[in-house]
């Protein structure tokens, strides 16, 4: 009974933290995921996905098996693990953001709930997970004050504001069985869904008989899609082995509805409304993704792998963006990581017992402005500290990043991401000779 009472505290704790993050988000008009100026175009920044355990290696998952953690960066990973384990995984994310073009610079933080998994036994070589996590992000904010010296003698203080929030989750339920001995096949359901808002203000702070000038679009979208993935595993020497892996995202369209607006406020009351238009079945295509990847495992002692992602944006349509050359291109991400346990098994020293990562990658994103597209590299590392027994864990990692460049007149960022996951890990239906 404490097992089951443990799980749901934490499960509805998480759930709270959510609850709290999206009613914030609903009150301010900073932004929760992310904070990047690249995330004024299409869907925003797409989420790395993954726990702090991947992250800590480049953020590596597709050919990865661990009976210790949840893997959800392949649904085919959750059947490596012991017939009676259940696993929780609680993540919270938190970012600092630099920018600069050269000429203006901005800084900024955020931290959001990042994921809540759960996996179970289902029959022998068999598993089901199920979560939530977000798939893509919208996050910035630019002010500009008006220098034109005719207006400010006529209209006061005019101040130009851009800013834009929201994100599109992914709630997925699935499976996952090994149909041989080396050999294991998962399946999800993923329902995407959530709110992109961007806003366009012109604010006049001196003269306040001028109404203030207040514009919009937003974006209430929702689809399902799917994912299925495969792992081929065998050993290649004593106590290592070779896992070899792939999964594919099929392509969606996400329905939903689009507003524009148009409205005039008054000491940030609106008063009169302008425009208001409203589309229904606008549709945004989130195209197919493959992936491979690839780790070999010293039991208990070292783990080093790779992965390759691959997504098409071209043909998806996310409407004009006024005075910019944006067209979606290929999206692409080179990952590779390394894992190591000095003695799993020590009784003096718990330091010794811990799991330490280190990684890299590059990711050329599918945003292309003006023929440049935004690519970013970083490093990462990590490392997973047990708790108590069983391989309850509590895992962190760190992403050390630059995004775009000087170059072009485009803006270069560099990011810290810090990812903090709870692991929960429990056998259950164990009967006990003592209590």
């Amino acid at each position: 009974m404490y097992r089951i009472n443990l799980i749901v505290r934490v499960t509805i704790f998480a759930i709270l933290c959510s609850v709290f993050g999206y009613s914030s988000y609903a009150q301010t008009t900073d932004a929760l995921g992310t904070y990047t100026p690249y995330s004024l175009f299409g869907l925003g920044e797409l989420e790395k996905q993954g726990t702090a355990v991947n992250k800590g290696m480049g953020g590596i998952g597709v050919g990865v098996r661990d009976n210790r953690v949840i893997n959800f960066v392949n649904p085919a990973s959750i059947t490596d693990r012991d017939t009676l384990s259940f696993m929780l995984d609680f993540g919270l994310s938190q970012k600092n953001f630099y920018s600069t073009n050269g000429k203006a610079d901005g800084a900024y933080n955020t931290a959001n709930m990042h994921n809540l998994v759960f996996t179970a036994p289902i029959y022998k070589k068999s598993a089901l997970i199920v979560g939530i996590t977000p798939f893509s992000n919208i996050g910035y904010k630019f002010r500009e004050k008006e220098t034109d010296t005719k207006l400010l003698a006529k209209y006061g203080d005019i101040t130009y504001e851009k800013f834009g929030t929201g994100s599109i989750s992914q709630l997925f339920f699935g499976g996952a069985v090994n149909l041989a001995p080396y050999l294991s096949l998962g399946a999800e359901m993923i329902y995407y869904f959530g709110a992109l808002n961007r806003n366009s203000n012109v604010i006049f702070g001196t003269d306040y008989s001028i109404r203030d000038i207040t514009t919009g679009w937003d974006y209430d979208m929702s689809a399902m899609g799917g994912r299925i993935g495969v792992q081929y595993f065998n050993e290649v020497a004593a106590n290592t082995t070779l896992t070899i892996g792939a999964t594919y995202r099929f392509s969606t369209e996400l329905d939903g509805n689009y507003s524009r607006f148009a409205s005039v406020e008054v000491n940030g009351t609106p008063v009169d409304t302008v425009m208001m238009e409203s589309y229904d079945n606008y549709k945004v295509e989130i195209p197919s993704e493959i992936a491979f990847g690839f780790s070999l495992r010293k039991k208990d002692k070292w783990l080093v792998g790779f992965d390759y992602t691959r997504q098409d944006w071209k043909g998806s349509y996310f409407g004009e963006t006024p005075g910019v050359d944006f067209k979606p291109g290929t999206a692409s991400s080179f990952k590779v990581g390394v894992e190591f346990i000095p003695n799993r098994y020590d009784i003096r020293y718990y330091l010794k017992r811990a799991t330490y990562r280190v990684g890299a990658y590059y990711d050329e994103s599918y945003i292309n402005i003006g023929g440049n597209k935004v690519n970013a590299t970083g490093v990462t590392f990590g490392m997973s500290l047990p708790v108590f027994r069983w391989n309850n864990a509590f895992s962190w990692s760190v992403d050390l990043g630059q995004r775009g460049s000087l170059k072009n007149g485009m803006v270069r960022e560099r990011y810290v991401q810090l990812n903090i996951n709870m692991n929960l890990h429990d056998m259950w239906f164990i009967k006990r000779k003592y209590n």
